[in-house]
């Protein structure tokens, strides 16, 4: 069969590109390998009653701009915010993170009145860089290579943006996004508990330590989100993630678009150095001249493309691009509520996100395990009930805990994943969370242990990174995936790339695949309707 544009990937980025294209009239077709839309952000039933966020768990980045173009509150989005979160640690202390000021301010005092004072300078700071890089999320990264009008227009746009920061806070630009988070924070903040709660956003899905080089960026690509208008927020989708990928596929069906899901991509079809469908693992053949990856960049070019179709520097050029994956999730079915010791009675910051951690230090000799190649034997946990604000998710009177966990190694030195090995890290997990949640493993009903690995195997994130490719400096804007080639084409014509692995990077935020898809209907003499990335 022949389409206009065939997509490969029913994840969120790849339906999104879908989306566009439907809407801008193009024939579309997707294809996914699972049984199921989603990606990394599904929603699963594996025990009855209870709903998982199985990969990403939480929503914030998902672009504005891409929620009104697609209508998908239209198509039952709805995104729940939740207004705070705690850290624990082992004294028994908890210090509590609101997205309300004045009780931020509040709490702060509490620990350290020198730190309520820092805190307003470190949130000042971060929100230039936020005010900074936001405006380059729904742009293509310039070729600055090229001497094509585009490329130097938009290199200029950036250079005219950076330089309108003033001398100082160009110097400050620069320091932040090669600095560690622990570096940054320590700048601003004394206490430790304190520094501990804001460093985790720094590290989450990356093999970097509080104290490498580049995690200070991380943090800021967790920052920029926002939930109805709320900048900084975050949410859950109401029925889980699987939601908003639900809602984009209800959107591309409303376009006249076709998914075809249950067999995945075998390779691309290529001649004379351009492509002209697919062929899927079942043995189906699609034809296009047009063609979106949304996998990562590896699994692109170096799983299911022919070597021969591709220039020698570029193959190389993606073999060097860093993966590392270093994180794993658990998802459990609860009986109940589970209570916390330090927590105050009927405390509101239970409904967001916790942690349990003394300092920055322990979240480095986390890391230290994981370069040993072991997972952490006291790991950085970010835990979440969503059962408390969406009871949709389980049976009345249960719950349901998202549990990510930094660090779990893809590779573990003796040996690889196994049904064992899954249940020692899992235990790992639950001891550490029980230490401060007594009753936390007497309610457990059910639980999905996921090893980087698994995410691999299940999801299609190579190495199981969940941003298809580390954030570091060297791996963003003209840089990611591959220098040359960073406005998602490929060397083969007709070829293109929409996924994370693509400007500006990974979590749920839509904007690679609306970037990719305002590339490709540039190419075809048409425009995309969405506002700022028009």
């Amino acid at each position: 069969m022949t389409y206009d544009a065939i997509i490969v990937g029913a994840g969120h980025n790849g339906l999104t590109t879908a989306c566009f294209l439907a809407r801008a009239g193009l024939k579309a077709l997707v294809i996914e390998k699972n049984d199921y839309v989603g990606g990394a952000a599904v929603s699963r039933e594996l025990t009855p009653g209870w709903t998982y966020s199985n990969c990403s768990y939480v929503c914030s980045l998902l672009r504005p701009e891409i929620i009104r173009a697609l209508e998908l509150p239209k198509f039952g989005l709805q995104v729940i915010p939740y207004e705070s979160g705690a850290t624990f640690n082992s004294k028994g202390e908890y210090f509590n993170y609101s997205s309300d000021h004045d009780a931020l301010r509040r709490e702060l005092v509490r620990h350290n009145p020198r730190d309520a004072d820092g805190y307003e300078r470190y949130s000042r700071a971060v929100m230039k860089q936020c005010r900074f890089i936001k405006p380059l999320l729904l742009r293509t990264a310039p070729d600055p290579a090229s001497f094509r009008p585009r490329d130097l227009s938009e290199l200029l746009y950036i250079g005219k943006r950076f330089h309108d920061l003033g001398e100082r806070d160009m110097a400050e630009t620069v320091r932040f996004w090669t600095m560690s988070i622990a570096e940054f924070l320590d700048e601003y903040l004394e206490t430790d508990i304190v520094k501990a709660h804001l460093a985790g956003s720094g590290i989450i899905g990356t093999g970097l330590g509080p104290y490498s080089p580049g995690t200070a960026y991380v943090l800021l690509h967790h920052y920029m989100g926002e939930v109805d208008g709320a900048i900084g927020a975050w949410g859950f989708a109401r029925g889980g993630m699987g939601a908003i990928t639900r809602a984009m596929a209800d959107s591309f069906h409303a376009s006249g678009g076709e998914i075809r899901a249950g067999s995945g991509l075998d390779r691309f079809l290529v001649s004379n150095g351009r492509v002209t469908g697919v062929v899927l693992e079942n043995g189906d053949e699609f034809h296009a001249k047009t063609v979106v990856s949304g996998m990562d960049v590896r699994r692109t070019f170096v799983d299911h493309t022919d070597a021969a179709d591709l220039p020698e520097d570029f193959l190389k050029g993606v073999k060097r691009y860093r993966f590392r994956g270093s994180s794993g999730k658990l998802n459990i079915a609860l009986d109940g509520m589970p209570s916390f010791h330090a927590a105050p009675k009927g405390a509101r910051f239970l409904r967001g996100d916790l942690h349990f951690l003394d300092d920055m230090e322990e979240i480095e000799r986390a890391y230290d395990d994981w370069k040993e190649g072991r997972w952490s034997s006291s790991p950085y946990v970010d835990f979440l009930i969503p059962t408390q604000i969406d009871p949709t998710m389980a049976p009345p009177g249960k719950h349901y805990a998202t549990i990510f966990v930094q660090y779990a190694p893809y590779e573990l030195a003796d040996g690889a994943w196994d049904d064992a090995k899954r249940e020692a890290f899992a235990k790992t997990v639950i001891d550490k969370i029980s230490r401060h949640s007594p009753d936390f493993e007497s309610l457990i009903v059910h639980k999905e242990v996921r090893s980087p690995a698994d995410i691999e195997r299940e999801v299609g994130l190579t190495e199981g990174n969940i941003f298809q490719g580390e954030l570091t400096f060297d791996q963003l804007l003209f840089n990611r995936p591959v220098p040359g080639y960073a406005q998602y084409r490929s060397p083969i014509g007709g070829l293109y790339m929409c996924g994370s692995s693509t400007h500006p990077g990974g979590g749920v935020m839509g904007a690679p695949g609306a970037n990719a898809a305002r590339e490709v209907l540039r190419d075809l003499g048409k425009r995309i309707d969405m506002g700022a990335a028009a």
